[in-house]
């Protein structure tokens, strides 16, 4: 309900080109295209335990014709005529997507895509500048975090007027996230400071309490559209981050 449907129109088909595989993505991402109006979602696949392993056998040749392989496939479901207005991307198959279509001379809006639902781990305020002044030609872009045991938490509004800072609220009441210390996980940091993130999930099947996750940000206040805790700067936790393989998405 927290996507505008100026750029998100009800019952519109959608591409979601990103991770499947044991990930509820893909599932999530279908089920919006359904919960809108009953649009039809084309799904590319991107196999992220295949990138990572050729991220740390160094074949990058693999990995850009791997990563050709899948841009080939969006591009051939933009270009059949299926009137495709809203579309999941992580980031940097985003860009991918776009620096294809620029060589081929159109872009993501005139391909028809007004509406782009975006996350992964690349998606920093500086990416998220760049995005839109130098890739999205004027299509509607929202940034999202989030995972299985929680669902996915929208962004607060990012512009020029917050530098393109990215804040996540989490889908209250089904999902709580808390910034809490990294040598105490009962206390929660003060705002602006950095914690690790800590997930409370419940749903009418599943009761999951104060769940310490794999990453870590800076606490955000509430804000008008989500009156309660956000996070900002969202990145692995710096206790698994140097056996964590990065950049993936």
């Amino acid at each position: 309900e927290t996507l505008p449907d100026e750029f998100f129109p009800r019952g519109s088909n959608w591409l979601m080109l990103g991770p499947s595989g044991p990930r509820r993505l893909r599932l999530s991402v279908e089920h919006l295209a359904q919960y809108r109006g009953g649009g039809i979602c084309f799904c590319v696949d991107l196999d992220p335990r295949w990138v990572i392993k050729l991220i740390k056998k160094g074949w990058s040749e693999h990995l850009q014709a791997y990563k050709d392989h899948v841009i080939d496939q969006a591009v051939t479901i933009l270009h059949a005529g299926h009137d495709i207005r809203c579309m999941f991307a992580t980031p940097k198959l985003l860009e991918s997507l776009a620096l294809r279509l620029e060589s081929m001379g159109t872009t993501i809006r005139k391909a028809g895509i007004t509406g782009i639902f975006s996350g992964g781990t690349e998606f920093t305020p500086q990416w998220n500048r760049f995005a839109h002044e130098e890739l999205l030609d004027g299509a509607y872009m929202t940034p999202t975090y989030g995972n299985t045991l929680m669902g996915l938490a929208p962004s607060a509004p990012s512009g020029l007027h917050n530098n393109y800072k990215i804040t996540y609220h989490a889908p209250q009441p089904r999902a709580v996230i808390e910034v809490v210390a990294f040598d105490d996980h009962d206390r929660v940091v003060e705002y602006g400071q950095t914690g690790r993130v800590k997930l409370t999930t419940l749903t009418r099947e599943f009761f999951m309490p104060g769940f310490l996750e794999r990453d870590e940000g800076e606490r955000e206040p509430p804000c008008d559209r989500y009156p309660w805790d956000g996070i900002s700067g969202v990145r692995p936790y710096r206790g698994f981050a140097s056996t964590t393989t990065v950049g993936v998405y």
